[in-house]
Parts: structure tokens; sequence; C-alpha cells
């Protein structure tokens, strides 16, 4: 699979195969390719909660928010739940600016998520969740907070990109066959160019 299909293949999957379960070591392997990844002045501030037992999965599920450009939707349905999720944790002790760790927090997201793909899986990245409910729930120390979560699992769903349509909306959609679609911008309309 070269580069360019495995971003193609990394969606933002929002239904999975309950029949597949996810291992502390296979979360393991997806945190090792983030660990290593650049960061901004190699300050490396984040931590990671692996999350894989049922009882704890079902927990982290209930504290989040899916889709919410589908409020018509309560996803994932049911039965399609992530088979384990991995929480990105600012470890303040190590730097106290949460916005200064945004990037990293989206490399670390993204190369997670690559990782993923490539051993057959996918997830989607949540910002809308209960962060002080999921610090209660899983226990974290006034010094870790949690700045995203990454649900996973095998994906159950068929994702389509497809042009974003000519009065400009991005916003994504189903079908009756409850296929999942998603406008991208042409390369031309993102590339910019200098007027001569």
């Amino acid at each position: 699979m070269t580069f360019y299909e495995l971003v193609k293949r990394n969606r933002s999957y929002r239904g999975f195969d309950q029949q597949r379960r996810i291992s502390r070591e296979e979360l393991e392997e997806l945190v090792d390719c983030a660990r290593i990844t650049p960061s901004a002045a190699n300050r490396q501030p984040l931590r990671y909660d692996l999350v894989w037992e049922p009882a704890e999965t079902a927990g982290v599920q209930s504290l989040t928010k899916w889709a919410a450009a589908l409020p018509e939707r309560h996803l994932p349905d049911p039965g399609k739940e992530a088979a384990a999720f991995i929480v990105i944790l600012q470890e303040t002790e190590w730097v106290q600016n949460a916005a200064s760790c945004q990037i990293d927090v989206g490399i670390a997201a993204q190369t997670l998520l690559l990782a993923a793909v490539e051993k057959g899986l996918g997830g989607l990245m949540i910002g809308n969740f209960n962060r002080e409910g999921l610090t209660e729930l899983r226990g974290y120390p006034e010094h870790l907070v949690p700045q995203l979560v990454i649900a996973l699992g095998k994906p159950a769903e068929k994702i389509e990109l497809t042009e974003v349509p000519s009065d400009g909306s991005t916003k994504y959609y189903r079908d009756e066959q409850d296929i999942h679609y998603v406008p991208k911008r042409g390369l031309k309309d993102v590339i910019w160019e200098r007027e001569p």
C-alpha cells in the first residue's frame, strides 16, 4: 500500500465490528509510533491512557459525542461501538501551556491512526467529550489533562470521498444505504497561485 492509499483509508469511522477486539499490546504499538514522531521544541508533552477492556471502553464511550454534523443520528449505532480508546493527555509537569502542545496532539493522533490503518483498523478523533467526567472516571491526577480521545476498532461502515458541491458545503452526510460521504476540496482549490 502506498502512503497516499494509507491516507485515503484513514477516515473518521463511526461504526466498528464488535467481533474484533484490540489488545493492550496493539495499543502500545500504536503509541510507540506516536512517541517517536517530531515534537515542538522536542518537549514531548504527551502521555497516553490505553482503554481496551469492554467495561472500561463503555465508560469512555458514554462520555463522548460523535458526528455533530448528523444531529438526527446518535452514532455509533448500538453494537458498533469502539473496541478501544486511546486518550491523549497533556502532562502539565512537562509543558504547562495547553495551546503550545496542540501541534503535538495533532501529529500524535494522525500517526496513531495511520498505524491503525496499516493493521486493518480504523478510528475517530474525538474532541467533543466530557473532560471533567473523563478525568473523574479514569482517575487522572491534576497534572494530566485530557486533550483528545481516539476511538479505535475494525471499521464496519463504508466511507466515500466526494467532491465539494457547487454550493461549497464541506458537511459530511449519509445516504439511505448509510454510506458516509465526505466532501473534499480539489487539489487546484487548495493550492494558492500568485497572480503574475
